[in-house]
């Protein structure tokens, strides 16, 4: 398994609910912007397909997506992460999982996961990532939302790019990730204050060429391109 740390830097984040705009093959949508975003250079791709504009409502379509995702990005050498739904990322041996704070216990995927997965755990507070950090079944945190963020329904507050310095002055030695309404101009900043990547979906999603946003935003976060 890579080395944790090697695949936070540009952490794509997406579902057919956030590819909408481009027209009503949603999950053709998201299939062609995963392609240019893994062109461009992700670092790492996170299935979050949920809320009412996904497929939820529709199981089997909403698994043959996540199944032509992690084939996409088992072609590019791209670690799979699967939001939330566990037993769908166990189904798929995905490469991890990530869980909110009130999803399934990271204790209890350890232990029904039956081969070597990355974990990841949001975060919202300085005491969250206290507790998250004593905790070896925990590979890396996602914390936020650092901007408002249009991406998720009943979003915690948001924290600002010093939560970022906060936690790293306060100890926490965890890799993790900034998310929420990160964009370019934020993404080196972020980096600088101690953040070992950015999880991004509107950047991405919304830019007007993908490819060449992935690139820009791949440069910021590692000062290289493909």
């Amino acid at each position: 398994m890579q080395k944790i740390r090697e695949i936070l830097p540009l952490y794509f984040v997406a579902g057919t609910q956030d590819c909408r705009h481009l027209g009503e093959n949603h999950a053709q949508n998201l299939l062609s912007v995963l392609k240019q975003a893994l062109d461009g250079g992700i670092t790492c791709f996170q299935f979050r397909d949920k809320g009412k504009f996904s497929l939820e409502h529709s199981p089997v379509a909403q698994k043959n997506l996540a199944i032509a995702c992690r084939d996409m990005c088992r072609e590019y050498g791209v670690p799979f992460i699967v939001n939330d739904n566990v037993d769908l990322a166990f189904e798929l041996e995905a490469d991890g999982v990530h869980v909110g704070q009130t999803d399934m216990a990271v204790e209890v995927i350890r232990a029904k996961a039956k081969q070597a997965m990355i974990v990841g755990w949001s975060v919202n507070v300085l005491e969250e990532a206290k507790m998250g950090e004593t905790m070896a079944e925990i590979d890396y945190f996602g914390i936020g939302p650092i901007f408002p963020t249009n991406s998720k329904e009943n979003a915690k507050p948001t924290r600002g790019m010093a939560f970022v310095q906060e936690l790293r002055n306060a100890g926490i030695t965890k890799p993790f990730v900034a998310i929420g309404g990160v964009k370019w101009e934020h993404v080196r900043t972020l980096r600088e204050l101690g953040a070992d990547g950015v999880a991004l979906i509107s950047a991405i999603c919304q830019a007007e060429n993908v490819e060449t946003m992935t690139k820009a935003l791949r440069v910021a976060s590692l000062g290289e391109n493909t």
